[in-house]
């Protein structure tokens, strides 16, 4: 969104990469195992991945309709009209989705040499309208648009990668970080987090499900943290260690890389400044084993902080007759005994 609080991903699969149906399917009919995924990041953000059959798929020159929810592009935008049950709070969303192109180009990019998987970025800048049945859920920003052209040709559902990356706010910890480590739909989990409480709280959150579904049996860990604007506080590192998982990268707070990524310059390459950290990052990531968390308890992770930061050296004074009745407050008459001085 234009104000930063907001954001919106939309998927729509012919053979859902995301459906554990398919996979025991054999993934004989892509058709068979359809979808229009949304998720909603920010305040009053949901998450649907409602997945349906054949005979409820509808396919077009220039529209996708599967159940009650249709993309379409008229040449000019594409609009998604959609009404779907989230989880996990199991309440109806339903609305509309405008993405208009700038431009729209024809290049590919190859995913793996042999030409199997193909990336095809449309429109990488554009603008969204978005408008739902949910307060304060309809905004404007700016978004891109992407596919991978004829899935089935390219065999893209077949998932044969050595690495596959899912990327999730944490305020949809419940519903993103949930279903992929309570299912075991994933290996290793990666925090992002800076030197700030809200974003620590999210990740001890995320470390608390995890050691939560180990002790059922589940095999996901935490490969470890990636601090994100470091400005050398400390509170990350300070935390990583506590909850004895390692530190994948420390991504320095600079005005030089916060600009290039705002633009979206690629800045993990050779000839950048931050190849080489980036490059690091990578083959942490990678060869990192998945562990298990020690999560903090709510005084743990406060005293990380400074008790200025959380409040903590703050003296609760009760309010007074004054304080709640203003003009209206009344002397409080005393049982105390009076004596006159003789």
């Amino acid at each position: 969104s234009d104000d930063g609080t907001k954001a919106v991903s939309v998927i729509a699969f012919i053979g859902s990469v995301f459906s554990p149906w398919y996979s025991w399917s054999g993934r004989k009919n892509p058709h068979d195992f359809c979808s229009i995924n949304i998720v909603t990041y920010g305040k009053g953000g949901r998450w649907t991945m409602t997945e349906r059959r054949e005979r409820h798929v509808k396919l077009t020159e220039n529209s996708f309709r599967v159940g009650p929810s249709k993309l379409e592009w008229d040449g000019k935008k594409l609009v998604l009209e959609f009404s779907e049950i989230t989880i996990p709070h199991f309440d109806k969303i339903e609305g509309y989705i405008t993405v208009t192109p700038e431009s729209v180009n024809d290049l590919e990019v190859l995913l793996k040499p042999d030409g199997t998987h193909i990336w095809r970025p449309f429109s990488p800048i554009s603008r969204i309208e978005i408008k739902t049945n949910k307060k304060g859920w309809s905004w404007q920003g700016n978004a891109y648009l992407d596919g991978f052209e004829l899935l089935e040709k390219l065999g893209f559902h077949d998932w044969d990668f050595d690495y596959v990356l899912l990327d999730f706010l944490g305020d949809v910890v419940c519903g993103g970080f949930g279903l992929p480590i309570a299912r075991d739909m994933a290996q290793k989990v990666i925090l992002v987090a800076s030197n700030d409480l809200q974003s620590l709280y999210v990740a001890n959150n995320v470390c608390s499900a995890v050691e939560y579904f180990r002790k059922l049996g589940g095999n996901v860990g935490v490969a470890g943290l990636v601090i994100n604007k470091d400005d050398g506080s400390g509170e990350a590192a300070a935390f990583a260690e506590t909850v004895k998982i390692p530190i994948l990268a420390s991504i320095p707070q600079d005005d030089d890389l916060r600009k290039k990524s705002a633009n979206y310059h690629i800045v993990g390459t050779k000839e950048s400044k931050w190849g080489e950290l980036f490059a690091e990052l990578g083959t942490n990531t990678a060869e990192a084993p998945p562990l298990r968390p020690k999560p903090l308890d709510q005084d743990g992770l406060l005293n990380l902080f400074a008790a200025s930061e959380t409040g903590a050296d703050f003296v609760l004074q009760p309010a007074t007759d004054a304080d709640m009745r203003g003009k209206f407050a009344k002397p409080k008459e005393s049982l105390e005994v009076v004596y006159d001085e003789v």
